[in-house]
């Protein structure tokens, strides 16, 4: 597995909510109550409204011993044993050296786990992967110096460098190096081809995967039949493959596998696949890879919304948003005033219903936060008004914030709960 990055620990990995919960009235806003980042499912949004954590009363449990420091030690070294990347790397390598009739579903995981990460598979999906791992064959060569392919050498396999560097010279008198994850040999055609140049280790010890022609091309053809590529002015912008989930068949469908930013943002609120359910979800956790900026995707829901079929399915992007990714909108006022905006839609087509979720989902991700503001004088204006109060009935909620103002610099938002 990738290592994860260090500031992982600051992140709540959890679905609960935050013990400090702020309430928020189906009538008022909580688009901009600060919230934890952690991703959850929308019925989650229910549960974290129902109930609070609350303290838990730990008398009369019986004491259990504590692990000794020896212990402690020893555990320690397991888990650097099993941390070792060299371990790892003697892992894939018996795996390898089996021959594909004897390689295990636990071995094909194995080299697939190694092999995603080497760039001449970078461009291949996950099924791909899985049957080059199953079908391919280990070899080593231990002296530099020595050839792996003559000029005009007829090819039969397609070479992927695990280890070590190969130099190709040409006839031309130029030459290249390849490095680990760098590939050569065959394309995926049955026509006979040849090697153009000499290719020869420059260190001990190489070691490559090798899959046979035949194999190769069966693999990458077979991908081919089951993608469906969709066209708009005579160029491709999303390209589907199809994928059976389950041998009976019934969970079959095209999965998006790539498309433009475009098309990618228009496939929110189209159809998804039985073996795609998770789109959305997918989407709003990369779409910062390929977008500038989160306000493509917000300005394109807005659009949608005002139409009466597609209302829904933006509502349902929305609120998953909210709930997974709430930080998208509490660090950018530009998406602070796309989700009043939202709100202020759901109020104008009177869906009070998913007006409801949306201030539930903020309030489930709501924690507490201290903000100072300081006043020249005691007449000074405070740039911002308040509504609710006891006589109301619900707590005090920040209205309005002028934009601009010190009470906008501080952090003072709209929907805060005081």
């Amino acid at each position: 597995y990738l290592q994860l990055p260090a500031d992982l620990t600051k992140m709540h990995l959890t679905d609960n909510p935050h013990p400090q919960v702020a309430h928020v009235p189906s009538s008022q806003s909580g688009c901009s109550i600060a919230s934890d980042s952690g991703s959850s499912s929308l019925s989650d949004i229910y549960q974290a409204t129902e109930s609070e954590m609350g303290d838990v009363d730990l008398t009369g449990l019986p004491e259990a011993p504590v692990d000794s420091e020896d212990e402690e030690e020893e555990e320690d070294e397991d888990i650097d044993r099993t941390s070792d990347p060299l371990l790892g790397r003697d892992v894939v390598r018996e795996c390898l050296e089996k021959e594909p009739a004897d390689k295990t579903d636990d071995d094909i995981e194995q080299l697939l786990e190694f092999m995603h990460q080497l760039p001449a598979f970078a461009n291949m999906t996950m099924s791909v992967r899985r049957e080059l791992c199953s079908v391919m064959i280990f070899e080593v060569v231990e002296q530099a110096g020595a050839i792996i392919l003559e000029d005009g050498q007829e090819l039969d396999s397609w070479y992927v460098i695990l280890n070590g560097t190969v130099e190709i010279s040409y006839p031309d008198g130029k030459s290249e190096s390849l490095c680990m994850g760098n590939s050569f040999g065959i394309t995926p055609s049955l026509d006979k081809q040849y090697m153009n140049g000499v290719v020869r280790t420059k260190v001990d010890d190489c070691q490559f995967v090798c899959i046979a022609q035949q194999d190769y091309w069966r693999i990458l053809n077979h991908v081919e039949k089951n993608t469906h590529k969709v066209e708009e002015e005579g160029e491709i912008v999303m390209v589907k493959e199809h994928r059976e989930l389950d041998r009976s068949g019934t969970r079959k469908g095209h999965i998006v596998i790539k498309a433009t930013p475009e098309r990618l943002i228009m496939h929110l609120i189209e159809e998804h696949s039985i073996v795609d359910p998770t789109y959305i979800e997918d989407f709003l956790l990369t779409y910062r890879t390929f977008l500038t900026s989160p306000l493509e995707v917000g300005n394109k829901l807005l659009e949608w919304f005002t139409v009466d079929s597609l209302r829904d399915k933006v509502t349902r992007v929305v609120l998953l948003w909210v709930n997974n990714h709430f930080n998208d909108f509490e660090g950018d006022p530009a998406m602070t005033r796309f989700l009043e905006e939202f709100e202020k839609n759901l109020e104008d087509t009177k869906m009070k219903g998913h007006l409801r979720l949306l201030n539930i989902a903020c309030a489930a991700k709501a924690k507490w936060r201290q903000i100072t503001l300081q006043k020249p004088s005691r007449d000074s204006p405070l740039f911002f008004s308040l509504l609710g109060g006891s006589d109301k009935g619900f707590g005090i909620f920040v209205e309005t914030v002028e934009i601009g103002s010190k009470a906008a610099e501080a952090g003072l938002k709209r929907g805060d709960q005081v």
